[in-house]
């Protein structure tokens, strides 16, 4: 079973804390000391994720992508081939949840998402990559290096 499968009620107000809190590190300790931090975060928090990607599993990952975004009612595609998964998100969650709460997404939203990818497949032999394809629109895309 998903480790990070809540099937609780959902708040999804924590996306406002989110974003606060993205802005305050970006300004307070800067950008790189805040991509440093989600890298942690995709390594430690996402942990069992990240174990098996280093084992070049990535079912969790993907139990995680489609739960989460089905979740919360993302506009979403997710394809898996062999040795690349992709994940277009055409409406993000997080971010059409800021704009009902009135909020300005923060500049660092999708780095957000980047930086925790990089960290879930850090020494492993996946690669993310996210392309910002316009607000709440991005496509990521997880690769395996066969030779690994």
């Amino acid at each position: 079973m998903l480790r990070y499968q809540e099937d609780n009620e959902l708040h999804l107000d924590f996306h406002g804390t989110t974003n606060t809190t993205l802005n305050y590190i970006a300004e307070n300790y800067g950008v790189e000391a805040l991509k440093e931090i989600l890298r942690k975060t995709g390594r430690d928090v996402y942990k069992s994720i990240h174990e098996k990607l280093v084992k070049g599993d990535a079912s969790e990952l993907l139990e995680h992508l489609n739960w989460f975004y089905f979740r919360e009612k993302g506009k979403y595609q997710l394809t898996v081939e062999e040795n690349r998964i992709v994940l277009e998100v055409f409406e993000c969650p997080a971010i059409r949840h800021l704009r009902k709460l009135g909020l300005e997404p923060s500049p660092h939203v999708c780095l957000q998402t980047s930086e925790v990818n990089a960290g879930m497949c850090e020494n492993s032999p996946w690669r993310s990559e996210v392309q910002v394809l316009g607000e709440g629109h991005c496509i990521q895309t997880f690769t395996k290096d066969a030779g690994k």
